[in-house]
């Protein structure tokens, strides 16, 4: 690695999901294991859902969540086996994707954090069904004017994620005269998501998920750990369990997290699987800054992150 290096790891949210993403992974020594210790303490068969499930049934909320935090951090242990990234690199998730980034830093056990993934996505498709609601991904306009243009709707810039993308969140029929009538110089796509997430909808769950934290003892993180709430590094264990509770009803400032990025100085992403989301947005946003990225879609891509680590 050459003086000024940083790598970052980045854990993927929701809508990154694919059939039979598992599979290649079960090829590696001991993930079998993992997940059948994982799905035992989530109530789920995470490796017959990774693996044999159809795109419909994954899409479900309360299955996609775990399925991508187990994904992700099967990934990231078997890059610390193999030393692909050195032990004080920063780390970000998106939305989901903060319960393996927390895990990641030494916040949470990869158990705990598959286990608030399985309750997490559960109580959110719960809150989901109690009113319609939903999302819809409006690209390019200035960022101020669109959220401004969203407010004036009734709707919440649920996601800014930067590179000319937000993502409004809130009642059905307003989502849906938003895509009929775009704001001029924007073009607006409904999203196929259970409902508006990261809005006060989701407040049921947020709830459900507080009362479950509380039985966790959280630690302070090993290494930088970003937020999606404003972008900063998060030294405390229990604050950042507590933006993981409060999340789910708040918006995810992924443009900031990048800007977090770029102010450790950051120059190489390995996106975790399911990737490709995440990796697009940093292309896009930090072009010239970030000079390498890695999508970590199989265990063939892990000899690109050891290289890159050497």
């Amino acid at each position: 690695m050459f003086p000024g290096h940083v790598t970052a790891l980045l854990a993927p949210g929701q809508g990154s999901q694919a059939p039979g993403m598992f599979t290649p992974w079960l090829e590696l020594d001991g993930t079998r294991e993992k997940l059948e210790r994982w799905s035992e303490r989530a109530g789920l068969d995470l490796i017959g859902l990774g693996t044999e499930a159809d795109a419909e049934t994954i899409q479900d909320t309360a299955i996609t969540q775990p399925l991508i935090v187990a994904l992700s951090l099967l990934a990231y242990e078997e890059i610390q086996a193999r030393q692909g990234v050195p032990q004080d690199a920063p780390v970000a998730g998106h939305s989901v994707g903060e319960l393996a980034a927390a895990a990641i830093a030494g916040v949470l056990s990869a158990e705990d954090a598959v286990t608030l993934a399985a309750v997490r996505g559960a109580e959110m498709a719960k809150a989901c069904a109690l009113e319609p609601t939903s999302m819809a991904a409006v690209m390019l306009g200035e960022p101020e004017q669109v959220v401004d243009w969203l407010a004036g709707h009734g709707l919440t810039a649920a996601n800014r994620n930067g590179a000319g993308q937000i993502v409004a969140s809130g009642a059905a029929d307003a989502i849906e005269r938003i895509v009929a009538e775009p704001l001029e110089g924007t073009k607006v796509r409904q999203l196929k998501v259970a409902g508006a997430f990261h809005t006060s909808y989701m407040a049921p769950a947020e709830e459900a998920l507080r009362r479950h934290a509380a039985s966790i003892t959280p630690a302070d993180p090993v290494r930088p750990l970003l937020s999606n709430a404003d972008g900063k590094v998060v030294t405390s264990g229990t604050e950042y369990l507590d933006r993981l509770v409060a999340q789910v009803t708040r918006p995810v400032r992924w443009d900031l997290t990048m800007d977090g990025l770029v102010a450790l100085g950051v120059t190489t992403t390995v996106e975790l699987p399911p990737a490709g989301t995440l990796t697009g947005l940093v292309k896009r946003q930090l072009k010239g800054t970030v000079t390498t990225t890695i999508a970590l879609k199989t265990p063939a891509e892990l000899a690109a992150v050891t290289k890159e680590a050497e």
